[in-house]
């Protein structure tokens, strides 16, 4: 048995089946090309009988210089009691011009006779007809075994002959399907070992989620014999999602010791993952495995005191291995060694005999507890710690503001925020309006403050967050906002709460605005005189 792996990918297929999920044509085509760099052996672009959209993509797709994979076009068999010539499913397959198509076909007795309609002789004929046309026009054909590990637990004889069709007809890899995603992992080892004692190989398993197993599912496959696994990046498909090919590869490689992929190509593994989530318009998963932001974070303080002495204690591979990277959270359930830890990624030194350990601990906790979170909000806590240490001059001082909001014609609201500020000792008093009291706040805190820090203009709130935190008090319940933002080269997360959703979204803003021009490129140099000055 090779010790290779073949990975096929379905995330602009399968993938596309999942709720909510759609990609254009060019959203498409920059996928595939990173899917290639990675060194994915397929690339399944989508359905080209199915829609224009898939049709142009494998237009576009024959004229790119791909580097390693076979772009895969997907279709079925030919219809009940159609030559193959004459059907149109088969036909767009092969005028979609990939140099390979994965057709699938069933293999429960059950599909056969209730959703085809057909004989199970008629099937048989069905899948050899259509497996034999490709290969006459000199295509890899991928047979997709529908239903697979249902037909085989209904009907292991009927299942296996469709599977013996396939291969006779000249399939290159009879790859066995967890349509429903109901198998278990030591189900579907026995039942693989079955196939390849009684028909050969090679075998591929395409997996689906819906017990939580398609990962594990996969693996198991592989154990058993299998040279050839399907998924999709993140996980993306139909119900529950299809294996997650992130978690896939890495396993293979870190755990199982499989070849898949380039040899560099994990370590690019979570910038794909994110790249996908962004194409998919998806906030990504920070629960992932492997590749989610906190894959690696750690926020008890025993367990972060471990990992600063020993990462393995709480790691179980280095994090930079798939592209990720190492996160200490600070809460109320921290230690001393959180906040030493996240000092150290401020470049500030701090050992545990200083007082301010325990005084910046002490107010994290406390904070936390009036509501504060500081899991998303990283840019607060180091403006608290550095307030804490001495020595850091705060950009502006807050006189006041005050915020109003007035109906106007057709129902329409507008808002106005007044801010009253000081930076070296110089005020200033502007208002601006906008779109509603957050908006105008931004835009008076700017124009009084952009006069002195020109740099605040490179300064763009990217996501703002509300939370109720005590519902039981109705309108007169705290809240917390988070506010995301980016300069355009990094992005921070700041915090703020308060009974006043307003005032808890000022607390957010300002440290946001101080925390950006805090690390700007230019910060050393930013003008802090008066604006004519």
């Amino acid at each position: 048995m090779s010790n290779r792996v073949a990975v096929f990918d379905t995330t602009l297929r399968d993938g596309t089946q999942g709720a909510g999920i759609s990609f254009s044509t060019d959203d498409k085509v920059k996928i595939a090309l990173r899917l290639d760099e990675l060194g994915v052996d397929y690339v399944e672009g989508g359905w080209p009988g199915s829609n224009p959209r898939d049709l142009a993509f494998f237009t576009r797709a024959r004229a790119l210089p791909w580097q390693h994979c076979r772009i895969t076009a997907f279709g079925s068999t030919r219809r009940p009691h159609w030559p193959p010539d004459d059907d149109p499913n088969l036909r767009m397959l092969i005028e979609a011009g990939s140099p390979a198509a994965a057709i699938f076909g069933k293999s429960w007795d059950h599909h056969v006779t209730v959703a085809l309609r057909t004989t199970l002789d008629e099937n048989l004929r069905m899948i050899a007809d259509s497996v034999a046309y490709l290969k006459r026009h000199e295509r890899e054909v991928v047979y997709d075994a529908e239903h697979f590990f249902d037909g085989y637990r209904h009907d292991a004889v009927y299942a296996l002959d469709t599977l013996r069709v396939a291969k006779e007809a000249g399939a290159d890899i009879l790859v066995l399907c967890d349509t429903n995603g109901g198998t278990l992992p030591d189900e579907i080892r026995r039942i693989v070992e079955a196939v390849l004692a009684r028909i050969g190989g090679p075998v591929g398993i395409h997996t689906h989620n819906d017990c939580a197993l398609a990962v594990a599912n996969t693996l198991a496959a592989v154990q058993a014999g299998a040279e050839h696994v399907q998924g999709t990046i993140n996980g993306y498909g139909e119900r529950c999602g299809n294996a997650d090919l992130c978690a896939v590869v890495a396993n293979l490689r870190l755990k199982l010791g499989y070849e898949c992929l380039r040899p560099d190509a994990l370590s690019r593994l979570a910038d794909v993952s994110r790249f996908v989530s962004e194409m998919a318009n998806l906030a990504p998963d920070d629960y992932q495995p492997f590749v989610g932001r906190n894959a690696f974070a750690h926020k008890g303080g025993v367990h972060v005191s471990a990992v600063m002495a020993e990462a393995s204690t709480y790691e179980h591979i280095d994090p930079t291995r798939v592209g990720n990277e190492r996160r200490v959270v600070v809460s109320d359930l921290a230690g001393q060694a959180n906040v030493l830890y996240k000092a150290s990624e401020m470049g500030l030194s701090l050992d545990r005999s200083r007082p301010e350990v325990k005084e910046i601990l002490a107010r994290v906790k406390r904070l936390e507890h009036e509501g504060y979170q500081f899991d998303g909000a990283e840019a607060s806590f180091e403006l608290i710690v550095r307030r804490l240490l001495g020595g850091h001059r705060p950009l502006f001082d807050l006189r006041w503001f005050h915020v109003s909001v007035a109906g106007g014609e057709g129902g329409a609201t507008r808002a106005e925020a007044t801010v009253k500020l000081s930076v070296n000792g110089v005020e200033e008093h502007t208002a601006a309006e906008g779109n509603g009291p957050v908006h105008a706040l931004d835009r008076a805190l700017r124009k009084a403050l952009e006069g002195f820090y020109p740099a605040l203009r490179e300064i763009r709130l990217t996501d703002y967050k509300v939370r109720v935190l005590n519902a039981d008090a109705a309108t007169a319940a705290r809240v917390r906002v988070l506010i995301e933002s980016s300069d355009g080269r990094r992005s921070w997360g700041t915090v703020g709460v308060s009974e006043n959703v307003v005032e808890a979204s000022w607390l957010a803003l300002a440290d946001s605005f101080e925390y950006g021009l805090l690390h700007h490129d230019d910060a050393k140099t930013l003008r802090a005189g008066p604006p004519s000055a």
